[in-house]
């Protein structure tokens, strides 16, 4: 297979480059030189979002397959998608569950309402909108057929460059009392990078189409289990405090963003975030690690990087500062 990768050189994409050099595909990343890809790769340069940026492109393939992680404008996506629609067999864009109209209900499958006022030709306007205007980009170029929507959850695992496991991960490792928001048993749903990666390639190769809820099914872990997992494999002296979500929001803690991954139960946020039905993706191949082998491999990447995981520049840094976790935590005994 000969694999065309826009964007191979962090997290997703790189991700989707390994498992495709594992199955011994040909891979072409296409990307701005920000950041050295992987061995075994053929790499060309070019900024998507620049005047004539699609040139190293011209001329180029054919492929057996474009993989897109984009997650900015739209029209970026539509003009790549345009270049290569007769050069191409096939396009996966890798979306977001963000693209569903906000609250759904647990247990929402693909045919959920997606949110309104995308367009495949518009400049950047928010990430819910970018990503299901992506969407349309893509639809319009290759059709439905040829199109595979990859709506993926949470997504975490080695490369992370958002922050949140990693996060957790630092936090843990530094010790001592830990606050760590209830209920204990809270179910959350996630997709491993590598899981996500391996499904794309083998739906793609399959010749799926259309959208997919990518994301582990419910009841795959608990906020416990991946909590309890960091302490173990960083073999750090740190206890977890649980404490009531009605505290943890009562001391303005956001949720996701003060304390990553964390939605308090019952929620809107909840339901949308850790609900999906994922039973169209498990019909069609995925299977997904347990959760200590997620936390135990994104571990041992942080330390090879000496503990600081990448940050992209255009998402906030997630994380609960230590005077409002010691505040929170001086009410527990």
């Amino acid at each position: 297979m000969r694999l065309l990768l826009l964007g191979g050189t962090e997290f997703v994409g790189r991700a989707v480059a390994e498992a495709a050099l594992a199955q011994g595909w040909d891979v072409t990343v296409f990307h701005r030189g920000r950041h050295a890809p992987g061995p075994g790769v053929r790499s060309l340069h070019g900024d998507r979002a620049a005047p004539g940026g699609l040139t190293a492109l011209a001329g180029g393939g054919p492929w057996d397959l474009v993989v897109d992680t984009w997650s900015g404008a739209p029209r970026a996506v539509r003009d790549t998608a345009r270049l290569l629609r007769d050069r191409a067999d096939r396009y996966v864009y890798v979306s977001s569950s963000s693209v569903y109209t906000w609250p759904q209900p647990a247990g929402y499958t693909e045919e959920a309402p997606v949110v309104e006022g995308a367009f495949a030709d518009a400049g950047r306007t928010d990430y819910a909108r970018d990503k299901r205007g992506g969407e349309l980009a893509v639809l319009d170029s290759f059709g439905a057929d040829r199109s595979l929507l990859v709506r993926a959850g949470l997504i975490l695992g080695p490369y992370e460059n958002i922050g949140r496991l990693p996060w957790w991960l630092g936090r843990v490792a530094r010790g001592g009392r830990v606050l760590a928001p209830g209920p204990e048993d809270l179910p959350i749903q996630y997709v491993d990078v590598r899981d996500l990666a391996e499904w794309v390639l083998a739906a793609a190769a399959a010749g799926r189409g259309g959208p997919y809820n990518v994301v582990s099914p419910q009841g795959h872990t608990t906020l416990s289990e991946l909590l309890r997992a960091c302490v173990t494999v960083t073999g750090a002296d740190a206890e977890l405090l649980w404490v009531d979500p009605d505290i943890v929001l009562g001391a303005g803690i956001a949720p996701w963003t003060d304390l990553p991954i964390w939605v308090p139960p019952g929620s809107d946020l909840h339901t949308t975030l850790h609900g999906a039905n994922t039973s169209r993706a498990a019909a069609a191949g995925l299977r997904c690690r347990p959760v200590t082998e997620t936390v135990a491999d994104t571990w041992t990447w942080l330390c090879e990087l000496g503990g600081v995981a990448p940050q992209r520049p255009d998402r906030p840094v997630v994380g609960l500062d230590p005077e409002t976790e010691a505040k929170v935590l001086a009410g527990r005994p």
